[in-house]
């Protein structure tokens, strides 16, 4: 059994790599001394693939939204009982968790890494699914659908992806609708899993004290040598530049009023550094225009406008990017007018070079930091890796990205007509 060793000589740190015959990649990532050990077995399948063509097949298929996070739910269940409690026999501790973009199986734990290491690619590959499972499962996550239409946090920010997008599946909420998840049965989960659950569309990374070659020939044994299936031909709908809605208010049990705005970005499509490239350019300019130790945010604090709630986020995907920030104010619609002051003032001052340059290596320093935690290890990891990049590759950005880009980012990404808003007042 062959397997590569990978240095990164920046980070200091080796990554281990097996191409399993069926196209499945596994990954070690050592941590020697570590107590903690933790394994992901993870498809790149999210909630936003609701529309693809089977390879072999020329015709579309459309699937009912929320069949995604479905389908993780029903893998837990086993023909002889839940797997939850088989790891908990084991003295783990297990999770799932879809995103838009993957469906991610993991654990932790200190000991009897082996034991679990062999369920986790057992039961990822077996699903048992009956017509009467996914009945009940109907109701499971229906109740789950109406209590995040009464989360605040969760309305606040899915309102503003419906302003956002007009058409794309980003806009819908990740467990679908009450109307979607009934139109799901048995026939249409093993469909999509047999579409997305091949192993050429999967990866496996195992992180702490480990040993490459034994987490690698347990795959080895655990994975079929079936053939290597083509890429799903994902399909999405034709999205405008132009943003669906620029607000969207709702009223609901909060205290204080919440808010999130954010720009609707067209950097999609690309592939590898250059998404992180952007990604880490937009997170840049957020920081300096509105991070904890920006200008801004102090005077809104100071002025009670903002509080510790307030913060920012950046998504930028092959299919859709957007730029967020938000939390609790008094004022949203304050908010949002002084920081359009504040970016219309970079707009034509330009942002501030030093500070820039110190928060580039301040990122950087974060990046390291994020090796002392077998979790953070896997989880970054695993969320560029779909892109078509490493986590490493995020030390190339630092050393490549310049100020000049990033000010060329601030001019591209923050857009007027690309800016909406969504805000939750009080009942």
């Amino acid at each position: 059994m062959d397997f590569r060793k990978i240095e990164y000589e920046k980070a200091g740190e080796v990554l281990y790599s097996y191409d399993h015959p069926s196209g499945l990649k596994a990954f070690v990532i050592p941590r020697r001394g570590y107590s903690k050990k933790y394994a992901a077995f993870a498809t790149n399948y999210g909630s936003i693939d609701n529309e693809f063509i089977i390879p072999g097949e020329t015709n579309a298929t459309r699937v009912p939204d929320g069949i995604a996070h479905f389908l993780e739910h029903k893998l837990f269940e086993q023909k002889d009982g839940n797997v939850m409690e088989k790891f908990s026999m084991l003295g783990s501790n297990p999770n799932a968790y879809t995103s838009f973009n993957k469906t991610v199986y993991l654990f932790s734990c200190t000991d009897r890494f082996d034991e679990n290491f062999r369920l986790l690619l057992d039961y990822v590959q077996n699903p048992y699914i009956t017509q009467e499972s996914v009945e009940n499962e109907k109701g499971i996550i229906g109740q789950e659908i109406l209590m995040y239409q009464d989360n605040p946090d969760w309305k606040v920010h899915f309102n503003l992806l419906k302003a956002l997008y007009e058409k794309h599946p980003v806009r819908i909420d990740i467990a679908g609708t009450i109307d979607s998840i009934s139109m799901i049965n048995r026939e249409t989960l093993y469909m999509c899993y047999n579409t997305f659950y091949h192993p050429s569309n999967m990866i496996i990374l195992a992180v702490g004290d480990v040993d490459p070659e034994s987490v690698f020939g347990m795959v080895e044994c655990a994975i079929p040598h079936s053939k290597p299936q083509p890429p799903v031909k994902r399909l999405y709908p034709e999205e405008s530049a132009a943003v669906h809605r620029d607000y969207i208010e709702e009223r609901l049990a909060v205290s204080i009023p919440m808010f999130q705005m954010g720009y609707k970005g067209s950097f999609y499509g690309e592939k590898g550094i250059e998404l992180l490239m952007y990604e880490t350019a937009v997170k840049l300019v957020l920081e300096l225009l509105a991070g904890r130790s920006s200008q801004l945010y102090e005077q809104l604090y100071g002025e009670g406008l903002i509080n510790s709630s307030f913060g920012t986020d950046v998504s930028v995907e092959k299919q859709y990017a957007f730029s967020i920030l938000g939390g609790e104010s008094p004022d949203p619609l304050k908010v949002k007018e002084r920081f359009l002051s504040a970016l219309e003032d970079a707009k034509k001052d330009g942002l501030d070079r030093p500070a820039c340059e110190r928060l580039i290596r301040a990122y950087r320093g974060r990046f390291m930091r994020q090796f002392n935690s077998v979790e953070r290890i896997s989880h970054s990891f695993i969320t560029v890796y779909f892109k078509g990049v490493s986590m490493f590759d995020y030390l190339d950005v630092y050393d490549k990205i310049t100020f000049e880009y990033v000010n060329e980012v601030l001019h591209d990404h923050f857009r007027p007509e690309s800016l909406a808003m969504s805000v939750i007042r009080p009942v």
